[in-house]
């Protein structure tokens, strides 16, 4: 059963009446404040490691103040049923992210008249050093009232821009020459000149030319500087896009609004294709808001039953393209239904022979291991429940999912019901491929872009060493 709480009423009130409160503010807690009252000065544009004042911008404290005073009348003193009718704070000095605060209230006076009390307010932090101080007019019911003590929801901020970091890593690099394939579409065509305007593509827009010219016209995109090939339908398309990159003329290709299974038909070729001796795969890098890293989920989106063979290309090229967005070891968690090897279910024999591959140097860069649910390859709590013990679990920067099914409702999941930006890549062949979906967003499209320079300048650093060692 729930605690009961109850409020004082106005006859009940004495003078010289106390409560006390303690609260310490998180940095999502600053900002959903400046983003319910729309001031931006509440809100630290950029946080920096030096910036260890609760808002960097000065202002804020001062309604935070206001608030925890307020919250003091409303919750211990008057309690239940108050409502503040004049708050005047005074900021004394700035307090740390995370320093628990103690605000106390005494109630000075009385007014029958107007059935209102003033409460003499003061806030403190663990030092006993005052940080603000104030007054608060309330006014008192006069009935009685109890309630059950509600537990509050938790503050978590959906941010567009996780992906900012990728963004900025890209800074200074060359811009790669993208064949854009059929972008006959506002949100590709869109995508691509955008990714233009952040230096991290040079589109060579390919597909039926009056069409395209149309679409930027009724979407106010300026094409004029982007070469443009001409082609007369998508399957065309993706026979022209990839001869440019076999002739040298991009470095990489983009997906438009075309399907997926026509352009990669054209990529895996055997004759004037883009195949390696490496299977190709898919990878989304997501970034999910419960989550403290990004994690790769492979494949969702190309190998549908993928062979134990297929399994370790796809391990492979997942933990090359970590390697490329600076994850130098990463953890890989290969996902069954169950942590124990068992005949029953096929996953857990692949996932346990491939965990074998990398101790004997089949797979390298990474820390392999499975199999593991997939509760226990990203809780450590719920790793710990099970007894399991493992440098991965609860950890995973890459998730190996048994087929393309469950790989495909992990990722959609993940973006539909917890909030997740996923951008999307395919690796393996000689080229990156950026390949976006109809229901992304710009934020996710250019992420996919920025993943694909960040990939093609690991090849070429690669390239350079290798040529350096001779």
């Amino acid at each position: 059963m729930n605690d009961i709480i109850e409020n004082k009423t106005f006859d009940e009130i004495q003078i010289g009446d106390q409560a006390s409160l303690t609260w310490a503010l998180d940095r999502d807690s600053v900002e959903a404040l400046g983003i319910i009252t729309g001031n931006f000065n509440l809100i630290d544009l950029d946080p920096g490691p030096a910036d260890t004042s609760m808002f960097g911008q000065g202002g804020g404290q001062t309604g935070w103040s206001a608030a925890l005073f307020a919250s003091l009348a409303g919750t211990r003193l008057p309690g239940l049923g108050s409502v503040a009718q004049r708050i005047d704070v005074r900021l004394r000095r700035p307090v740390a992210i995370g320093v628990p605060v103690t605000a106390t209230a005494i109630v000075k006076e009385k007014q029958p008249a107007t059935g209102t009390v003033l409460l003499e307010c003061r806030a403190v932090d663990p030092t006993g050093e005052e940080v603000a101080s104030g007054w608060i007019e309330v006014l008192v019911p006069r009935e009685k009232i109890r309630h059950e003590l509600l537990n509050l929801p938790k503050v978590q901020l959906r941010r567009d821009n996780r992906y900012l970091e990728l963004l900025k890593a890209c800074e200074g690099l060359p811009a790669l020459s993208c064949a854009v394939v059929h972008p006959c579409s506002p949100d590709s065509l869109r995508g691509a000149v955008e990714a233009a305007e952040h230096n991290l593509i040079t589109p060579i827009l390919i597909g039926p030319e009056e069409r395209i010219k149309a679409i930027a016209a009724q979407q106010n995109l300026d094409i004029s500087r982007y070469r443009l090939v001409a082609s007369e339908h998508s399957h065309h398309s993706a026979e022209l896009a990839v001869a440019l990159v076999l002739a040298g003329e991009a470095q990489t290709l983009m997906k438009g609004s075309l399907h997926t299974d026509e352009l990669l038909a054209e990529v895996v070729k055997k004759e004037n294709g883009l195949r390696t001796e490496r299977r190709i795969s898919h990878c989304f890098l997501m970034a999910v808001p419960t989550y403290p890293r990004p994690i790769i989920i492979t494949d969702a989106a190309i190998n549908i039953s993928p062979t134990l063979e297929d399994k370790h290309d796809i391990i492979q090229n997942a933990i090359e393209l970590a390697h490329a967005i600076g994850i130098a070891e990463p953890k890989v968690a290969i996902l069954s239904a169950v942590e124990t090897v068992t005949h029953k279910i096929p996953s857990t024999l692949e996932a346990g022979a491939l965990c074998k591959m990398a101790d004997r140097g089949q797979i390298v860069g990474g820390i392999l291991d499975g199999p593991l649910a997939f509760d226990n390859a990203i809780d450590e709590q719920a790793a710990r429940t099970k007894g399991i013990k493992s440098p991965v679990a609860g950890k995973a920067d890459i998730l190996v999912v048994p087929d393309l099914e469950a790989g495909n409702m992990l990722a959609k999941q993940l973006t539909f019901m917890a909030g997740a930006e996923a951008a999307g890549i395919v690796l393996g062949a000689r080229a990156p491929i950026v390949l976006t979906s109809r229901a992304d967003g710009p934020q996710a499209r250019l992420a996919s872009c920025a993943v694909a320079v960040l990939f093609a300048e690991a090849q070429r650093k690669g390239a350079a060493l290798l040529k350096a060692g001779g």
